[in-house]
């Protein structure tokens, strides 16, 4: 290992198409065109992006809320399915390493809604399908939680890279568990969330998180995060002024990326739409984790044992193993 991977990364700061995932996954396309073209290699999106985040839970009761959660499933996507195509498509026209959240159906019931990031190398192929562990508060009205078979770090040409939604970025034993598998690349995706209380920075959040995962584990992080657009607003908030002051608080988006000493490589965006560029050089690890690798010798796996159930989770079993009935026999 002469020589590690040296890149260009982009984290996107936008809005989606809200409720449109055609028409977000036609933003997100443009999008990734422009992040290539500015020589980017590896091209984060946020949490939620296609096609949007359900800000209802937060601002209406469960039942007031119900008619929109149908109106989120029915704006989602199946994975796999045309607009997993598309995403596809793009990152294997420009070449790049892909990661963005996605309203997920679930197959099985028209009640399952997943929280998913899809991961896809530069040649299209779709590398893994993330889905959120564990909702934040409000939004366990509207998404189920995944299991231990999507916490994986994947291979790509920029190094191995692995990826958390939102909250599961202060989840310690997931983010350990991917720090295990040699992960050097995070992607940590979010939403902005004015909606917390009043006292909640979400900008600073997000920051200290990320600059906890790069710094703890020593590799760099990729952040990116969603704003909310005026369509947002009028969707949500309609005549409510309460509402649309509260969606209009600043300092509830930042995208960014962070480096092995937790500082960010370059300067942050918050709140305003944009891409944030950045060089990751991911030699510049080494030294660092010399100092503290807690996945090595910084670690004492006499004292301490993490075990992590990565089976997949299905709502029946069918044995195929089975002995023959009498009437088989």
């Amino acid at each position: 290992m002469e020589n590690l991977p040296r890149f260009t990364a982009a984290a996107v700061q936008a809005s989606p198409v809200y409720l449109d995932a055609a028409a977000t996954v036609e933003k997100a396309v443009a999008l990734i065109h422009e992040a290539s073209a500015n020589g980017a290699e590896l091209v984060v999106f946020p949490e939620a992006f296609v096609p949007g985040y359900p800000y209802w839970n937060w601002t209406m009761n469960p039942v007031q809320g119900s008619p929109w959660y149908e109106r989120l499933y029915r704006s989602s996507i199946d994975v796999p399915g045309p607009h997993v195509d598309a995403l596809r498509a793009a990152a294997r026209q420009y070449g790049v390493v892909l990661v963005i959240g996605v309203n997920e159906r679930g197959p099985h019931s028209l009640g399952v809604l997943y929280n998913t990031l899809l991961i896809i190398g530069p040649d299209g192929e779709l590398l893994g399908v993330h889905r959120k562990l564990v909702p934040t508060w409000a939004e366990k009205l509207t998404w189920t939680g995944g299991d231990g078979s999507s916490l994986k770090v994947h291979p790509t040409p920029i190094g191995p890279l692995g990826a958390l939604a939102c909250g599961e970025n202060t989840n310690t034993l997931a983010r350990f568990t991917l720090l295990a598998q040699g992960e050097l690349v995070h992607a940590s995706c979010y939403i902005a969330l004015p909606v917390a209380p009043e006292d909640y920075d979400m900008a600073d959040a997000i920051a200290v998180r990320t600059a906890a995962h790069s710094f703890e584990g020593k590799v760099f992080s990729v952040v990116s995060c969603s704003t909310i657009s005026p369509e947002i607003v009028d969707t949500i908030a309609g005549d409510d002024e309460d509402v649309r002051r509260m969606l209009a608080r600043p300092r509830s988006a930042l995208s960014g990326i962070f480096g092995p000493d937790g500082r960010p490589v370059t300067e942050p965006l918050i709140d305003d739409d944009g891409i944030v560029y950045a060089e990751i050089d991911l030699a510049k690890c080494i030294q660092p984790k010399q100092m503290h690798d807690i996945v090595g010798h910084y670690n004492r796996f006499d004292i301490f044992q993490l075990h992590v159930d990565t089976r997949p989770r299905t709502p029946v079993t069918f044995p195929t193993d089975a002995p023959p009935t009498k009437e088989e026999a």
